[in-house]
This record gives structure tokens, C-alpha cells and sequence, in this order.
């Protein structure tokens, strides 16, 4: 990348997008490519899978460990999926690292990026170093992809109902980017990147 990815100000973004849309890949582009990026690790109480290593992929809680962070007010936000396990993000792994000038990118549901603007309401770091991007995608284009990935016709289905209903909401979102190949969306979101680090730089 440009040498001004080395020294643009920390910046936090907050990614969503139904399934399908890209958003896991450009979260990956940005911590490969640009300079200072990490992205943020999640908390979870399912179990690890094949290769999964605890701290790299997830932080893995057991329920009892989850109940006690909550309890603690640990969480910036938090879920349930599939009302069966829990999924939410450590204030600490968020925080700490943008007051030592670390940018982070996390890729998170709809209700997730609810969640990290009602903490940002409350929190002027937050509030100073977030921006949220939306990943749109037609429906139909979105459901050549989920069919492109082999997923089961009743899978697909379910994924295109809640992608139509997320999409209620983003005009919610700082930023929305629409999907039409990798490295449109990856130029996209580096733009972003780029204005958000300014506005951040210019308030500091």
C-alpha cells in the first residue's frame, strides 16, 4: 500500500452485509494489505472447531464465563445466534488497541453494528474512530453467489430473507458500498478508510 497507510490515524470499521456479499474477504484484504490494521477478535460460547485456536480465532468462553463478562459489563455488544450460542465483542478488544493507535476492522450482523453505535453514543472514543459500511448487493446477484458457494436450497432461502430484511436498514450506515466485483469493493472501502483516518486526524 500508499506509505500513508503506515501513518493515517487509527480508525475502527464496523462491516455488515448479508452472506454472499464479500464483507469476510475485504476484512481480510485490509489486515493483509494495509498497514496498522487488525482485526478485532470475538467472543463466543460455541465450541472451537478443527484448527480453531482460542485468541487467534475466537476468544472461546464456556457459558459460565460468558454469564460473568456480561455481568461485568465486558461486552460492547452481544448476541445470540441461532438461539444456540452467544457471540459479542470484548470492550478491551477494542478499545485499548485505538488509544494505542492500532486501526481495526470487524465484520459483524446488522444487529452487531446496532449495538457498536449505541456504545459509540456513550463513548467519544468510539464515536471519534468508527464508521460503519454497509455491503449491498441485489438480491438476485446475491442469490448467484449463495448458489455459486453450494449451499443447500432451504439454506439459501433462509440467508435471502434475512438479507432482504437487513437491507431495510441500511441507510442506517455511514457508508454503504455497492458490490460489483473484489477489487471495486476493496478500492471502495479503502476510500472510506482513507476519509475516515482525515476526519479523524483533523479532530485530534
Amino acid at each position: 500500500m500508499s506509505a500513508d497507510s503506515t501513518s493515517a490515524a487509527p480508525v475502527l470499521l464496523v462491516l455488515a452485509g448479508p452472506a454472499g456479499s464479500g464483507k469476510t474477504t475485504l476484512c481480510e484484504r485490509m489486515v493483509a494489505e494495509v498497514s496498522g490494521f487488525s482485526r478485532i477478535i470475538t467472543s463466543t460460547t460455541r465450541e472451537p472447531r478443527p484448527g480453531e485456536v482460542n485468541g487467534r480465532d475466537y476468544h472461546f468462553f464456556t457459558a459460565e464465563e460468558f454469564d460473568e463478562r456480561l455481568a461485568a459489563d465486558a461486552f460492547l455488544e452481544w448476541a445470540w445466534v441461532h438461539r444456540k450460542n452467544r457471540y459479542g465483542t470484548l470492550a478491551s478488544s477494542v478499545l485499548d488497541p485505538l488509544a494505542a493507535g492500532q486501526s481495526l476492522i470487524i465484520n459483524v450482523d446488522v444487529q452487531g453494528v446496532g449495538n457498536f453505535q449505541r456504545a459509540a453514543a456513550g463513548n467519544p472514543l468510539l464515536a471519534r474512530h468508527m464508521a460503519t459500511v454497509y455491503i449491498d448487493l441485489p438480491i438476485e446477484e446475491l442469490r448467484v453467489r449463495l448458489s455459486g458457494r453450494g449451499e443447500a436450497e432451504a439454506e439459501i432461502e433462509g440467508r435471502m430473507i434475512t438479507a432482504e430484511k437487513e437491507q431495510q436498514e441500511r441507510d442506517n450506515f455511514d457508508h454503504v458500498i455497492t458490490s460489483t466485483s473484489k477489487e471495486a469493493d476493496f478500492s471502495a472501502l479503502l476510500e472510506i478508510w482513507r476519509t475516515i483516518a482525515s476526519r479523524v486526524a483533523a479532530a485530534e
